[in-house]
Parts: C-alpha cells; structure tokens; sequence
C-alpha cells in the first residue's frame, strides 16, 4: 500500500531508525554483514518464521501431472463424442464438429507439452505466467500459488539475520536456515525458536547433529484412543522421571522418539514434552472401553 500511495518514512522516522540500530541503515545484507560487531550470535534467541507472497499466476495456469491426466482425460472423451457426432453430422454441420475437433486437438498438444516438461525436468508443479511460483498451502485445506520468505530475526537488535525467498512449504527449511545462519554469525551458540510447521524430523535430526538449541511446537495428533479417558491430554507430566503417567496411575510412558528408521543409519533420540503414541500404554488400561463394548 505504501509503494502504492507513494508513502515515504519523514526525517523523525529515519532518525529514529538510526539511533535504534546505532549505524546508518543499509540493504538487508549490510545487516548481515553486520550482524558479528553488534554481538547478536551469543547465547541468543533467533525467531524464524515464514510469509506467503501470492504471485502473479492464477490457480488455473499452475499444472501438476494430476491435473494434467484431468484435462487430457476430457479432452478424450470430447473427442470421441465429437467424432462420433461428426460421422452422423451432415454437411452444414459438419464444419462446426470440425472446429470443434481442431479446438480439442490443438489444447491436447499443449497439455501434453506441459506434461512432457514435467518430466524432462523432474518438477512436480509448472507455472505457466510466473514459472518460479508454487501452490503452497497456506493454511488448513487453503492454496495458493506464490512464494515463501523464510526469514530470521535476533530478539535482542530485532534485526533480520538471513532471508531466503523460495517455493516450497515450511516442512523441510529449518536445516538449510540453520546451516546459513552458522555460516554468517560464525557459531551454533544460539537457540532458534520455530512454530509447528517445521516441526520435521529429519530438520531436528540436522540440528542436533550441529549442535544448535531448538524449540519448536509439536503439531497436534489427530488420532484418539479408542477411550477418550486416554487421549493425550489426559496424561500428567513427571518432570523428575521424564515420564508421563497413564490415568489409571499404574504405567509409564517414556518420553523419547526416533527420528530415523535403525535399519538405515543411527536414530536419533529426542525428549519431547507429550505423548505421541497411545498405542503404547499396556492393553489393560483400554479395559473399560472393552468391557464396555463387549457389554
């Protein structure tokens, strides 16, 4: 809206801007540059979190393989009706089928294109007007085709630290940002604070193998025991044992997961703070739901 509106800072805000940062205020990367001398890389906070940009391409001019299966299967079956019509069609008609056809045929060529495409370059997504955009969800059920900015700011200086621009979800970006940010401030002596949505296991496999401090929320679970008396919510927390106590007070549940599959290389073991797996707490603590449905 500013750029829009030609709005613009006025001497009060630029000088206040100044004396906050204590420097003379340059692009994104003079503060990285800069991040070292002003001490933000020791013992601190750095937040990282995302922003969806929509781009300049419609939902319609983006193409996966099965949209693009979609469109060539109407296609086909449109032109066998149109053939069909055009065998029994008499002449006056029969122009019409034609253009028809020629219509059918000439959108089956550029949908094989595209499909052609996907596969000579090994993408899952073609963007026709903004080729670099992605459909990313945004949130819940909701897509949108753009871009998303992963960004890192310090708590102390409230300064960006690093930036990336790029077209794919949250899922898989904290190692690459970690990895960046331990190349600019020179250390892993910080903890980075992420939200649910990079909370994947192979990213916090990377982290703790660099050695780097994270916290970040576990995304709910949406499975429930078969007793609702059972569910996750209902487990109390032992912070001497590490342990979560089952409601009937008689088992333990140790708080550990592994990120990696044994067979495949070392897993890594990680305290959490909630249950994730009901389905190891000992069968007889699902007895009243048994008895209940046996009954």
């Amino acid at each position: 809206m500013w750029l829009l509106q030609q709005l613009a800072p006025d001497h009060n805000t630029i000088a206040n801007f100044r004396k906050i940062i204590k420097s003379h205020p340059g692009s994104i990367s003079a503060h990285r540059a800069h991040s070292k001398t002003i001490s933000i890389n020791r013992g601190q906070t750095h937040c990282r979190d995302s922003t969806k940009l929509r781009a300049q391409n419609s939902k319609k001019n983006n193409f996966n393989e099965k949209k693009i299966a979609q469109h060539l299967a109407y296609i086909d079956k449109k032109l066998d009706e149109y053939n069909a019509e055009l065998a029994a069609a008499d002449e006056e008609n029969k122009q019409i089928i034609q253009a028809e056809i020629d219509k059918q045929t000439q959108r089956q060529l550029n949908y094989q294109a595209l499909q052609q495409q996907l596969e000579d370059t090994g993408e899952k997504q073609i963007s026709t007007t903004d080729p670099d955009s992605r459909q990313l969800i945004t949130r819940n059920n909701i897509t949108e085709v753009g871009y998303n900015v992963q960004t890192t700011v310090d708590d102390k200086h409230k300064l960006i630290i690093d930036y990336k621009l790029t077209n794919t979800n949250d899922s898989k970006a904290m190692g690459e940002m970690l990895q960046s940010a331990q190349t600019i401030l020179g250390t892993t002596g910080f903890t980075a604070l992420y939200d649910k949505g990079y909370h994947t296991g192979s990213e916090i496999k990377t982290a703790v193998e660099m050695g780097v401090e994270i916290m970040t929320a576990i995304p709910s679970v949406a499975a429930c025991a078969p007793n609702p008396d059972y569910n996750f919510d209902r487990f109390d927390y032992n912070n001497l044992t590490d342990t979560y106590n089952c409601p009937q007070e008689k088992h333990s549940v140790q708080t550990a997961i592994t990120t990696s599959k044994p067979k495949r290389t070392r897993p890594i073991m990680l305290n959490i703070i909630k249950p994730l797996n009901v389905s190891i707490v000992p069968s007889n603590c699902y007895a009243p739901k048994m008895q209940k449905a046996d009954s």
